[in-house]
């Protein structure tokens, strides 16, 4: 019989595998929707600048953007 706190692991990995293809397809999709493509913060639609794009290539929102979904998955 596996124990129990190995039961619980294996289903908060699986949970997390969920939860990060879920945001990579969300993401994905609002990049093939956002007219400018990378450049652009998908949220607001200011330009992001190169220095954030040349270190994160794939992301699609500016830095007070991303502050701001960070703050409401905290609550």
């Amino acid at each position: 019989m596996p124990d129990f706190i190995d039961s619980a692991s294996d289903n908060e990995a699986k949970q997390t595998e969920v939860a990060l293809a879920n945001q990579l397809a969300a993401s994905a999709l609002q990049k093939s929707q956002h007219p400018h493509g990378e450049t652009h913060c998908v949220e607001c639609g200011e330009e992001i600048p190169a220095a954030r794009r040349k270190h994160l290539p794939h992301c699609c929102t500016c830095v007070a953007c991303q502050q701001l979904i960070e703050l409401k998955v905290k609550r």
